[in-house]
């Protein structure tokens, strides 16, 4: 069952509308954020959610300012880390019994990570990312990724091989000197975890995704 809510960020970014969805038995709940291309609603959105419900996962997706107000460019990162923070509060409010997980879709992630990083989320147990943005296409660097050695909870990273956003050869040694961190490889995958008839896959990437994301909160 997915429930309507609405996320008070505060300020001039007034307020944003997210999705809760609980399945029975829910064992955490997963502040899920999206990424800079389309709101809480796109299918890779959608999928996920599906997935982890399955797993008995629950989620809250929620929107940025940006996309609640149609506008192109993504807010300034003060914007999107107060707006992670909102939608934590939020799920904590709404699913008082259920641990919580936090991050996102690409940038969504990203940002998750950044506020993490400058403070604790608070209440939230591990952070996940579907398709951490490490560097710009065909700009390889680790920048992105400084802060992450400050942020204090265990941390789960999902990559394709063709992530063109992450090139592996730098994410992994940077995730290596950082003992709360998890890589979780997809042989093929891309950003979006699209995979190649030459990948030869039987098993739906949603299902494996949530599953991972399962087993590694166990």
């Amino acid at each position: 069952m997915t429930r309507e809510i609405v996320i008070d960020v505060g300020g001039r970014s007034g307020e944003v509308e997210g999705l809760l969805q609980i399945p029975p038995r829910a064992s955490h709940l997963l502040v899920f954020a999206h990424g800079a291309g389309a709101g809480m609603r796109h299918a890779f959105m959608e999928s996920a959610a599906a997935a982890l419900g399955v797993q008995g996962i629950a989620t809250l997706r929620y929107q940025f300012p940006y996309v609640q107000k149609k506008l192109g460019r993504p807010d300034p990162p003060a914007v999107l880390h107060a707006t992670v923070r909102a939608a934590v509060r939020e799920a904590a409010a709404a699913a008082r019994d259920l641990p919580l997980l936090a991050g996102g879709k690409s940038m969504g992630g990203r940002m998750t990570s950044q506020a993490a990083a400058d403070q604790p989320l608070e209440g939230v147990r591990r952070l996940v990312f579907f398709g951490f943005p490490l560097h710009a296409a065909g700009s390889p660097s680790s920048e992105r990724g400084a802060h992450l050695s400050r942020v204090t909870v265990p941390m789960l990273f999902l990559q394709g091989t063709r992530d063109k956003l992450a090139e592996l050869e730098l994410l992994r040694p940077l995730l290596a000197a950082i003992p709360r961190a998890t890589l979780k490889v997809f042989e093929g995958g891309d950003h979006m975890f699209h995979f190649p008839k030459s990948a030869g896959r039987t098993e739906d990437v949603f299902s494996e995704i949530a599953r991972t994301i399962a087993d590694w909160t166990d």
